[in-house]
């Protein structure tokens, strides 16, 4: 569990956090446009996938200037700040730390001067060989062993920045160096004083997007980050491919073979349902998975009402299948977020009343179908039963939009530890009497697979089946042989 930092988060319980999104990354080529603009309100549209720190580089042809601080979007930059970034191109981040710890100096992009001129750079996902790769600075610069302690920040992505900035070649051919040696998951978007880059590791696991501007590119993790700013979808970024824009347009190179490998739980919970990954619509997907889970795990119920947000698409999905009616039973607080304001033990002792609320005349007497996305050490949903049954529900019979959670995530994903998940050692019955449930059903992994459409042989789904596509970090190996 990460040190206490006197913040509420929307987590509401620290104890049991749900999956957390690794991170945004954006990045935007068009001179005569205010490109600091474009990069806030693109960062904007990924906040779901990182709410601890924001930052953006901002390059005018001589001089990079960045600027990142802590908390949300709307609380790092102002009208001022965005006014001071002047440029042609911007390269964006917003961070939920799942490597380094969640400071300052470990917001992105992260910067280094090179013998060229200076650069910075944005990572989304996790990599695996981190102790390969200081090494390998250390043989680069014939300097011991960096310690993290010592470099500028204390997660992976510097590590890929300071070897960027060991290469006397241009950032191209350096970045053609280095990218065949990072393992893991890399989506990536960087910059020098002239050129805007993007790179997606060889499985793809992490998604990345090119879209157009009438005098312009922009690269974005997600499509709702082109649509907010206007600009139109043009692809993704191949697996293993690097993009370089600049004044001379578009060009692509390939710096390693592409093994897709998308991750699975984009579809069940990272992405915003109005992203579109592999030509379909999360939306479409996530009510088809709905559907999915009525067919398997039919419920004698009265109403299906979703956990709210990320359970709605499915509910809808399973109300149309098994006709039973759909309803909203519980009321969210949006502006549940990063606050500055430490809760009293008796505000956090109403844990998830913190976010939610039950519509009492909605619930009471009535048998609820609960369409959830995820369960994963299984407090929150204990809780919410709980409030359920107070608000005078008849039966709570739970409908999970995934398989259960049985193994860690290494590329980008912060769940919790093999040991803290609550599905390895318990069955689907025993989980279901620990959170209260009257019945308790999990989408399959095969129906999740057919849902999304794409091939298995194509998916990272290592959470559910513990089938990693990249090799893992050593002490992994070590705790489950």
């Amino acid at each position: 569990m990460r040190r206490p930092d006197g913040m509420l988060t929307h987590e509401l319980d620290p104890q049991d956090h749900g999956p957390q999104d690794a991170c945004g990354v954006f990045g935007v080529w068009a001179p005569g446009e205010e490109v600091a603009k474009l990069t806030y309100f693109g960062l904007f549209a990924l906040q779901h996938r990182g709410q601890e720190s924001a930052g953006m580089a901002v390059s005018n042809g001589r001089q990079l200037m960045v600027f990142k601080d802590m908390g949300l979007v709307s609380q790092v930059f102002d009208e001022s700040t965005l006014g001071s970034l002047k440029g042609h191109l911007a390269v964006g981040h917003t961070r939920y730390s799942t490597t380094g710890a969640s400071v300052w100096s470990n917001a992105q992009p992260t910067f280094r001067s090179t013998r060229r001129g200076s650069m910075a750079l944005c990572h989304n996902g996790n990599l695996t060989n981190s102790t390969r790769l200081e090494q390998l600075l250390s043989e680069r610069t014939d300097a011991p062993v960096p310690h993290k302690e010592n470099m500028d920040s204390t997660n992976d992505t510097s590590l890929v920045t300071a070897l960027l900035a060991t290469y006397d070649e241009p950032l191209e051919e350096a970045a053609l160096e280095v990218l065949p040696k990072l393992e893991g998951a890399f989506s990536l978007t960087f910059c020098d004083e002239e050129t805007l880059y993007a790179a997606r590791d060889p499985q793809g696991i992490r998604p990345l997007v090119l879209g157009r501007l009438s005098h312009g590119w922009v690269v974005a993790s997600e499509t709702c980050a082109l649509d907010i700013v206007g600009a139109s979808f043009v692809r993704e970024v191949e697996p293993g491919e690097l993009v370089m824009i600049d004044e001379n347009g578009l060009r692509s190179r390939t710096f390693a073979e592409p093994e897709p490998k998308g991750c699975i739980f984009e579809y069940v919970y990272l992405a915003r349902p109005d992203t579109q990954i592999s030509g379909r619509r999360v939306h479409e997907v996530r009510v088809e998975i709905g559907r999915r889970l009525a067919r398997e795990h039919p419920a004698d119920a009265d109403m299906v009402m979703p956990v709210p947000e990320s359970g709605t698409p499915a509910a809808l999905g399973y109300a149309e299948e098994s006709g039973i009616p759909f309803g909203q039973g519980l009321v969210k607080n949006a502006y549940v977020g990063r606050t500055f304001i430490q809760p009293s033990q008796t505000i956090r002792q109403l844990g998830i009343r913190l976010k939610l609320n039950p519509l009492r005349h909605v619930i009471e007497g009535r048998r609820l179908v609960v369409v959830d996305d995820s369960i994963v050490r299984g407090n929150t949903q204990r809780q919410l039963i709980r409030m359920l049954r107070e608000a005078g529900a008849a039966e709570v019979h739970v409908r999970i939009s995934s398989p259960p959670v049985q193994w860690p995530c290494f590329y980008g994903i912060d769940f919790a530890s093999r040991a803290e998940l609550i599905a390895p050692g318990l069955s689907v019955d025993e989980i279901r009497r620990s959170i209260g449930a009257d019945t308790l059903g999990y989408v399959g992994i095969d129906g999740l697979t057919e849902a999304s459409g794409i091939p298995e042989t194509n998916l990272c789904r290592a959470c559910f089946d513990g089938r990693y596509p990249v090799a893992t970090p050593e002490h992994f190996v070590q705790e489950e042989s």
